[in-house]
């Protein structure tokens, strides 16, 4: 195998690392992305793996990681090889914002996570009363939590599927960026 082949088949994957709190709507999200219909979600105890192809050779695996409290002391446990993180936010929730955006900012000092690109997605646009992404970016202090990394904050609706399409295709290119700048880095170091 050729360097040219090693160099096109290495980007071929990325891990992507969904959490967020319970009742959130990350399992529906998933779901939805992966099989455009809609399915009764019970809430996740421990985590899902779902794989799905971007375009013709990219394959996102998606950890989608339950948001009790009990299972978010384990979610650091996830983060090992982590090519983007994708934080959903109940954004009608507003009386567990605060504790959303405190879990958020945990999770992103994590050594792991340096750098890792960021999509927030501000999800059940449908209820009112919602916020939407500007005022989400600015109650979780994006600019300034995420200012060493690409990040996005996307509105989105897990249940109409609206925003979803756009959500993937920006965690895609962010984790396609992030995995082909961590190799040029190993290759370095060697």
């Amino acid at each position: 195998m050729g360097l040219q082949n090693a160099k096109a088949y290495s980007v071929k994957r990325a891990n992507i690392l969904m959490l967020g709190l319970d009742c959130a709507g990350k399992s529906t999200l998933l779901y939805k992305l992966r099989y455009e219909d809609d399915f009764l979600t019970m809430p996740t105890i421990g985590f899902n793996v779902d794989m799905i192809e971007v375009g013709k050779d990219f394959t996102l695996t998606f950890w989608d990681v339950g948001g009790q409290k009990k299972m978010r002391e384990l979610w650091s446990n996830f983060l090992e090889d982590t090519d983007a993180l994708l934080y959903v936010v109940d954004s009608s929730a507003k009386h567990r914002l605060e504790e959303s955006r405190r879990e958020f900012e945990l999770i992103l000092k994590h050594e792991s996570l340096k750098n890792v690109p960021v999509v927030v997605l501000a999800n059940k646009q449908d209820l009112p009363g919602a916020l939407n992404a500007e005022e989400i970016t600015r109650r979780f202090k994006m600019k300034k939590y995420c200012s060493d990394r690409n990040w996005y904050v996307q509105p989105c609706c897990a249940i109409t599927g609206q925003g979803l399409a756009e959500a993937l295709q920006r965690v895609a290119t962010f984790a396609r960026h992030y995995s082909k700048s961590k190799e040029t880095f190993t290759t370095l170091k060697e």
